[in-house]
């Protein structure tokens, strides 16, 4: 891990991961093929069928900088194999079926809006007949007998996605991120000839980040939080549908960049019947949860297969843009505070200023621990600049080494979803 290269991701905080593919059109999620034991060849129909006419990258990258986000993570290719890009190495991909590279398209509409850019890149590959299939606890003829391991070489297998990779490297620009998913069983980092590849990629993107998933899947960490990690370590942890309850540090106790990867609903790739969608002020929480112990929040949309978000992720998307708007200042370039979490939510911290989260409501006024009033240049309500006093009553003087700050006489909070206390300390006197 580079210090260096992780410092814009430590300060961007928030990021969309997007999971699109062939299996958006049968609506059952991306493992359909797995899960269902789909061959190849009964496949071919949907990759035929896709042809997303509703597709425009330039709507995402809008929704995703409307709603605060820094950076995107775009699937080139799932575990099923099909490719969202050109490649020389097969035919089977978007530009030979459809005439589009959806890579291309999605990578220069988010950094027209300013974003940084990211490639998720599986290890797996379900379609090429060197992987393993029959007997591999998840490709989707694993109960076929019919699809013996016989004369497959895996050998071949890992040059054409060491290819693939070189390719996304090469004839892309600057990738900000690559992230590969996974390793499982015996196919870990020896396996994929990991330092090989890091290597490589390190050399045709020098400023690249890469997640841990080379070593593990999302139920480890890897070699990352090691005395002297691997070279295929990674740069951040990827835990999956789980914020860390005390975010993440290595063997010796430091702080490890680290991004929380979570769906909207209960699926990555689109899923007609889920709709059991986290409302935004959830999520928004959540985020800031993130934040507040040092990691980031790449929140995932799966659109459908033709190419829309689905509407109950536009409208949480908006909802979410409309807090950050007034108090992404507490999120985009903050990080942990070194102060208990208080009761009523959460503390972020940038520089000389600390955000009080006040996510409960309280009686009396609000405790801001961990400051001393003396070291207080001045507090104002984040959402609209509005400078807030010290209380200091009969009652607030039975705690004297307490600072309180008062909203007034209405007891609602000013934001029900998350009202943002903003500290400014006097540089001379933290």
């Amino acid at each position: 891990m580079c210090a260096d290269r992780t410092e814009w991701f430590t300060k961007a905080r928030f990021g969309m991961f997007i999971h699109w593919g062939v299996y958006a059109l049968i609506g059952r999620g991306e493992w359909v093929r797995s899960d269902e034991e789909i061959s190849t060849e009964a496949y071919e129909p949907w990759v035929r069928a896709f042809q997303p006419k509703h597709f425009d990258a330039h709507v995402w990258a809008k929704a995703a900088r409307e709603a605060g986000m820094q950076y995107v993570v775009f699937t080139a290719k799932h575990h099923d194999g099909y490719c969202l890009f050109d490649s020389a190495l097969t035919e089977y991909t978007s530009m030979h079926y459809a005439g589009r590279d959806y890579v291309r398209e999605v990578l220069d509409a988010f950094r027209a809006e300013g974003l940084r850019v990211g490639l998720y890149y599986s290890l797996l590959d379900w379609h090429h007949p060197d992987y393993p299939h029959y007997g591999d606890r998840h490709h989707p003829c694993r109960n076929d007998s019919g699809e013996s391991n016989e004369n497959r070489d895996f050998e071949r297998y890992l040059a054409y996605m060491h290819g693939q990779v070189q390719e996304l490297c090469t004839n892309y620009g600057r990738i900000d991120i690559l992230w590969t998913d996974f390793s499982y069983d015996d196919l870990r980092a020896e396996a994929w000839h990991g330092e090989e590849l890091v290597s490589m990629i390190r050399r045709l993107q020098p400023g690249i980040l890469l997640n841990n998933r080379l070593e593990v899947s999302g139920e480890g960490f890897g070699t990352l939080l090691d005395e002297k990690p691997a070279v295929t370590a990674g740069d951040f942890v990827s835990p999956e549908q789980i914020i860390p309850p005390d975010g993440i540090r290595n063997w010796c106790g430091e702080a490890v960049p680290w991004e929380a990867c979570v769906t909207m609903n209960n699926g990555w790739g689109y899923t007609e019947k889920d709709h059991w969608f986290k409302p935004a002020d959830m999520l928004v929480r959540k985020l800031v949860e993130c934040v507040s112990k040092g990691g980031n929040l790449l929140l995932n949309v799966g659109p459908d297969g033709e190419g829309r978000f689905p509407p109950e992720s536009e409208a949480i998307l908006q909802e979410i843009g409309a807090w950050m708007r007034h108090s992404g200042e507490s999120v985009v370039g903050c990080g942990y505070s070194g102060l208990p979490k208080p009761e009523y939510g959460r503390i972020t911290a940038k520089e000389d200023c600390l955000y009080y989260h006040v996510m409960e409501a309280q009686i009396g006024g609000i405790p801001l621990r961990g400051i001393s009033r003396e070291t207080i240049e001045e507090i104002t309500l984040l959402k609209d600049g509005r400078k807030m006093e010290i209380e200091d009553t009969w009652i607030t003087g039975n705690y004297p080494d307490l600072v309180f700050a008062s909203f007034g006489e209405d007891p609602r909070l000013p934001d029900a979803i998350d009202t943002v206390i903003k500290v400014k300390r006097k540089k001379n006197k933290q």
